[in-house]
């Protein structure tokens, strides 16, 4: 995204953007450009992901914005002797944005999770942002031959934000299949962001995100996951060899 207030660095080749908390504000300011924007959530497993994979790497280097929200993420930053991104909790983040966009009149559609739990996070989101426009809504788990009505809907709606969750086919890589047909604006993908709103999920307490232990109540939830362990092994493999190679 072009802003003096935000600057991209990479680690392990995958960009990561330097955006302070103090200039939120100015993604709303961007949109003036009339270009289309996707925000991405890099957690250290996306960050992997995007060393290997064609079209998930070509997701995140075409984003506008990427944000760092794994502690790792952070270190590596820091053990590459590159400037230290700030890394934002997804929850806290979108909260962020949406008190931004509130502050400037601007609107958000909200897409994903099931038809309840969207009415729920709707609810809440109008009376915790009371001055943000929601222009539309769509629950997520739809059927395939509907998506090109949804698109046109958010395409007429034309929201400052289009917030997707779970229950869109391809995830994360919905919006940049589709972003080709929506007008200016910004658009972000979190996986359980509606059901925390909707106060279906709870969210980490700042203090495991703080000392990047997140991942222990969504492993204990998904044991299977903890074979990510070898995930992080390889990493700091990498980044040892990265910092010998002077990258």
């Amino acid at each position: 995204m072009d802003s003096p207030s935000i600057s991209r660095i990479t680690v392990l080749g995958v960009p990561v953007d330097i955006l302070p908390e103090d200039r939120i504000d100015d993604l709303v300011s961007t949109l003036g450009d009339g270009r289309n924007h996707q925000i991405v959530l890099l957690s250290l497993w996306d960050l992997m992901r995007a060393r290997r994979s064609g079209d998930y790497r070509s997701m995140v280097a075409g984003a506008s914005l990427v944000i760092p929200i794994s502690l790792s993420i952070v270190k590596g930053a820091r053990f590459l002797k590159k400037p230290e991104p700030v890394r934002y909790m997804p929850f806290e983040f979108v909260v962020k944005l949406l008190s931004a966009l509130e502050r400037k009149n601007k609107s958000v559609y909200l897409l994903g999770a099931s038809r309840a739990t969207l009415q729920k996070a709707e609810a809440n989101i109008k009376s915790t942002f009371p001055g943000l426009r929601v222009v539309g809504r769509y629950a997520g788990h739809y059927p395939k031959q509907i998506e090109a009505s949804i698109v046109e809907a958010v395409r007429k709606a034309t929201p400052t934000l289009l917030l997707v969750g779970a229950g869109v086919p391809g995830r994360e890589r919905w919006i940049p299949r589709n972003l080709p047909r929506f007008n200016a604006g910004l658009y972000l993908w979190c996986s359980d962001l509606f059901e925390v709103f909707a106060e279906r999920r709870g969210k980490p307490s700042r203090e495991l995100f703080r000392r990047g232990l997140e991942w222990i109540p969504y492993t204990a939830q998904r044991p299977w996951r903890v074979y990510r362990a070898c995930i992080y092994l390889w990493y700091k493999v990498l980044l040892l060899v990265a910092r010998l190679r002077g990258e």
